[in-house]
């Protein structure tokens, strides 16, 4: 199988070696970020199909498109961990890395023979950072969960809803598996925290680090808790509206667009209202303050929607824009393609895909200053592209053991 991408990315994570036992979303994503910025990802799929995220999505030719992003900067190397002989070598490549990071069911590692405390006996200074859907504790850690998941028990699929009455759809998913990245950065930082607190106490052993998708979307909600907790209130669906400041809302445009206006300060609304043309409101002693505005939401957005209706999206924010008035378009995925400031910013980046040829990739988060900020150095490669090398460079093994270890299907 022809090698894709030996070159490792360089960047601030350079020298950091993390292998991944995960599948689907969150804890591909944790590495993805980790492997952007330089370190070196070592990921193991089963042998065959691989990562069930290559079949997900529009695909081309057979192949996934999201995959090309989903798994770049990695090196895939097939094992199949219900081979004895597989889960050995999974053993030697754990004595060779500075974290593992996982998101099967809690108890899966344990029953492959590599739990937490196997992995210590075999590396003691080794990270695991565990994903999934409520924790590796609790009542509901065996309890089966997805983003989707994770999104509604942490209350934020109830805040995509809809006023009471306004619609009798369910409240809409975010588009995007947010619960999933969400929890996939979280564990980016605890093993980025863990090995920071290793190096400082010049430890021996490595923590354990434990993100539920759950608790990870609970973190966004806001003020949502403290507001139950003293006052008894439940926050309530506020569709595109933000519930405790106003003006800040979605209004039509002329040409079918939405635009998104956040004037929620009280200079930024009284030069919306002259914008608008609307001095009578700007002067009612009931709009003044930001709680008064809130009060009167409905009649306010109505009159901003009056004027919004009678403009093209793009003339809308031009003028709002004029004015300094927070303002946007709801952007599409071309909108984002085409974006100035995103194209600035090396946001949509080409990228030579050996499957599909030239793609566009989203860029490197966070930026950062210096030589060697992190980059893309090979897109989403193919099931063990790297198995044979990882395990010759990295094991030692020689060309013989490594057909025979496939030969007895290992691998």
């Amino acid at each position: 199988m022809a090698e894709t991408g030996t070159a490792l990315p360089k960047g601030p994570l350079s020298g950091l070696r993390i292998l991944e036992m995960g599948h689907f979303i969150a804890a591909p994503f944790c590495t993805r970020i980790l492997g952007d910025l330089g370190a070196e990802i070592i990921k193991v799929e089963s042998p065959g199909a691989g990562d069930p995220v290559r079949t997900w999505g529009r695909r081309v030719d057979g192949k996934s498109v999201w995959w090309s992003v989903h798994g770049r900067n990695k090196k895939s190397v097939t094992l199949n961990l219900k081979n004895p002989k597989g889960v050995a070598v999974a053993r030697k490549l754990i004595g060779e890395v500075d974290a593992v990071v996982e998101n099967y069911r809690p108890g899966q590692l344990e029953r492959w023979g590599l739990g937490d405390a196997v992995i210590e006996d075999l590396n003691p200074g080794c990270i695991v950072v565990h994903v999934s859907g409520y924790g590796q504790t609790g009542p509901g850690r065996d309890r089966a969960a997805f983003g989707v998941i994770g999104e509604a028990v942490g209350g934020l699929r109830h805040l995509t809803g809809y006023p009471d009455g306004m619609s009798p759809l369910p409240p809409s998913r975010t588009g995007v598996s947010l619960g999933d990245m969400v929890a996939g950065m979280y564990a980016a930082i605890g093993l980025l925290s863990a090995l920071y607190d290793r190096q400082a106490r010049n430890a021996t052993k490595g923590r354990s680090v434990d993100v539920a998708l759950t608790e990870a979307v609970f973190s966004l909600l806001e003020g949502c808790l403290p507001e139950y907790g003293l006052l008894g209130e439940v926050r309530a669906p506020a569709g595109g509206a933000l519930p405790v400041s106003a003006p800040s809302n979605a209004y039509p445009s002329a040409d079918g667009r939405w635009v998104i206006i956040a004037a929620n300060s009280d200079a930024l609304y009284r030069r919306l209202m002259q914008v608008i043309n609307r001095p009578d409101i700007a002067a009612d002693e009931n709009f003044k303050t930001n709680p008064g505005r809130v009060a009167r939401m409905a009649e306010l957005d109505e009159a901003i929607g009056q004027w919004t209706r009678t403009l093209p999206a793009k003339q809308a924010e031009q003028i709002l824009a004029e004015a300094d008035i927070p303002s946007t378009l709801i952007y599409t995925i071309e909108d984002c393609a085409a974006d100035p400031q995103f194209l600035a910013r090396d946001m949509i980046v080409p990228v030579n895909d050996p499957n599909f040829g030239e793609t566009l990739h989203p860029g490197i988060i966070p930026k950062m200053s210096g030589a060697d900020p992190g980059g893309i150095t090979w897109s989403g490669p193919d099931v063990g592209a790297h198995t044979d090398s990882v395990l010759a460079e990295l094991l030692h093994m020689s060309r013989e053991e490594i057909e025979i270890l496939r030969t007895e299907g290992a691998l």
